[in-house]
């Protein structure tokens, strides 16, 4: 997911665990670090772009890793911010601001090897495009609301009595409704991949594999891969279409230049990361 939504993602976890028991600033700062540390690997050079793409989301991603990075992170922000007393419950605030930032981009198509070092599998659920904003604003409103707030460290005092601050329930909503539209993409994305199966059924095409993502910025145009033999099928569906079938293009994978280069270490690469989705072809003498 783009830096934003997981900046915003660590400051809503981080306000959320912490709640009145540190000032709101602190919590949100301290969440959006957390949060954006992960993605610092992409200032690691592994030697060519191939690799410092499939490298990508890798050991900084895996939960293993940010669990044991937790530890001496949550106590350096406790110290920080004058609270070592307070460490335990810093550690679970840190704790969940690094593990959602590799959870929430398991939801996009690049993959993210969430299991290292146990397993190098990229784990891509593809129901969520790398940037949509009404995924990241009511993570943002929420935060947004909790800072600006007049009550952020003492309880709110309401004319019913004592209650919660209505900064800190305005980014529990937030964390709930951007939860809740990633649990719509997924059931959007399963609704999509049962209408691209039949169409492709109906258009005799033997897919040997389906790939259903959302196309830029929203959920309701959808994009359509289809693999078979040397050729790979693309079709787009939107949710307002009238009818529930998917016209299918096709256009050749370049198995040939596979078969040639299936020795190459950027071929390998290509092929284990993708899980078969991916094209070649050459282009002035280069593949």
């Amino acid at each position: 997911m783009d830096s934003l939504s997981q900046i915003a993602l660590g400051a809503a976890v981080s306000v959320a665990v912490m709640g009145r028991r540190t000032a709101v600033w602190k919590a949100a700062l301290s969440g959006a670090v957390a949060g954006a540390l992960p993605d610092l690997d992409v200032l690691i050079d592994h030697g060519d772009p191939i690799r410092n793409m499939v490298l990508h989301r890798a050991e900084s991603h895996a939960v293993f890793w940010l669990t044991l990075f937790s530890l001496p992170f949550a106590a350096l922000v406790a110290r920080v911010n004058g609270q070592w007393a307070l460490r335990r419950r810093w550690w679970l605030a840190m704790w969940l601001a690094l593990v959602t930032h590799p959870l929430l981009d398991a939801m996009t198509v690049y993959g993210t090897q969430l299991a290292l070092p146990f397993s190098n599998h990229p784990y891509g659920v593809g129901s969520v495009f790398i940037i949509d904003l009404l995924y990241t604003l009511p993570l943002l409103v929420g935060v947004g609301w909790a800072l600006a707030g007049r009550n952020r460290h003492n309880t709110y005092v309401s004319g019913m009595g004592r209650g919660p601050d209505p900064g800190l329930r305005a980014n529990a909503l937030g964390l709930a409704l951007s939860t809740a539209y990633l649990a719509w993409g997924v059931a959007v994305q399963q609704h999509v991949s049962q209408i691209a199966r039949a169409s492709l059924l109906k258009q005799g095409i033997q897919a040997e594999r389906v790939l259903v993502t959302p196309t830029p910025f929203n959920s309701v145009l959808w994009r359509v891969v289809a693999v078979s033999g040397d050729a790979y099928h693309e079709g787009f569906y939107g949710l307002l279409d009238r009818s529930p079938q998917i016209v299918f293009d096709a256009y050749p994978r370049g198995n040939a230049l596979a078969a040639e280069l299936q020795g190459a270490d950027s071929v390998q690469l290509l092929r284990a990361f993708s899980q078969g989705f991916y094209g070649l072809r050459e282009e002035g003498g280069r593949v």
